[in-house]
């Protein structure tokens, strides 16, 4: 068949590389036409994807229409914070009889919508598939095993997007539930943020422990709030995803709280990083979602004190500590 990727960050790039890989005709799009002419002679995603070779076969573009014209398949991966702007480009572009397949993790910081909401209102389309679970780009691009959650209230969509992305080292179960699955998504982009800081203080695994646990019922709560099934949690996009980007060292979020935690301040840490920690933006999101809607996260709403109020990490450790007790 024939794919468009929309973004050419390493998530993005990735499933370009596993569906070319499966014998696809697939062209990545990406905004910056130098970039992209960079990539076209250099065979390298050198800013976001380091160390993989993109085969001839692999087409590129920064053109809108040659990117989309004629696929089967389009599949969104801009950072959340530019989702909506960039699927603007491609407004009348994609129709629905095109698989519509989003890859973005995270809440508009405008409106605090999910990235398949948005898609489906701009590109005027139905039943949008969000893609997700523990899936470092840096691994799934070295065909190196994992599983991932498609989810769309279109069951069929979902079951074609399992069968399209499943192979050897790539195992696609599906969910009616893309509230819970993009939901997990975003809020543990913000707990990789926490563990990480608690990684730079120097505590252990006992605090990474607990951080991962109590945060996982901070999601579920969140998830019931917003309309979705808690229980959709438990399985990879939520708890399976939750230990991947705690954990890993190509978690970018947890980096950024690694560096919180030594106490580099959080527009210095931002500064250096060419890649998107979608923790710190959705942070916000999440905070003000929080409120509106009555659920006490206490983990992310410290996160959001770290990333934008100016709060020390030892400060926000000790205000965690010494809430009020309560049952588990």
């Amino acid at each position: 068949m024939k794919v468009a990727v929309i973004g050419d960050g390493g998530w993005g790039t990735a499933n370009a590389l596993l569906l070319s890989g499966y014998g696809h005709d697939v062209t990545v799009w990406g905004a910056f036409p130098d970039y992209i002419k960079e990539q076209k002679a250099t065979r390298r995603n050198a800013r976001f994807l380091k160390g993989i070779v993109l085969p001839e076969s692999l087409k590129l573009t920064a053109d809108c229409r040659e990117a989309v014209e004629g696929a089967n398949i389009v599949v969104l991966a801009p950072p959340s914070k530019y989702f909506a702007s960039v699927l603007q480009r491609f407004k009348g572009l994609i129709t629905s009889e095109q698989l519509v397949v989003s890859l973005t993790k995270g809440l508009c910081e405008s409106t605090n919508r999910r990235m398949t909401d948005i898609a489906c209102d701009i590109l005027g389309v139905d039943g949008v598939v969000a893609l997700a679970g523990p899936t470092h780009a840096e691994e799934v691009a070295r065909g190196i095993p994992t599983a991932i959650v498609a989810a769309s209230t279109d069951v069929e969509k979902a079951r074609k997007v399992q069968e399209i992305w499943s192979g050897p080292a790539f195992r696609v179960y599906t969910s009616a539930d893309p509230v819970g699955v993009e939901i997990g998504g975003a809020v543990k982009n913000v707990i990789a943020i926490a563990v990480g800081c608690s990684d730079g203080m120097g505590f252990g695994d006992n605090t990474r422990s607990a951080l991962i646990t109590r945060a996982l019922v901070e999601m579920k709560r969140f998830v019931l709030a917003y309309g979705g099934t808690p229980e959709t949690l438990s399985g990879l996009a939520g708890i399976g995803d939750l230990i991947v980007t705690c954990t890993s060292v190509h978690s970018r979020n947890h980096s950024v709280g690694e560096r919180l935690g030594r106490g580099e301040k959080i527009d210095e840490i931002l500064g250096s990083m060419q890649m998107v920690a979608e923790g710190v933006w959705n942070s916000k999101v999440i905070h003000s979602l929080a409120e509106k809607l009555g659920v006490d996260m206490p983990i992310c709403n410290l996160v959001y004190a770290l990333c934008y109020e100016g709060f020390d990490a030892r400060e926000a450790v000790a205000m965690m500590m010494t809430r009020e007790l309560k049952s588990e």
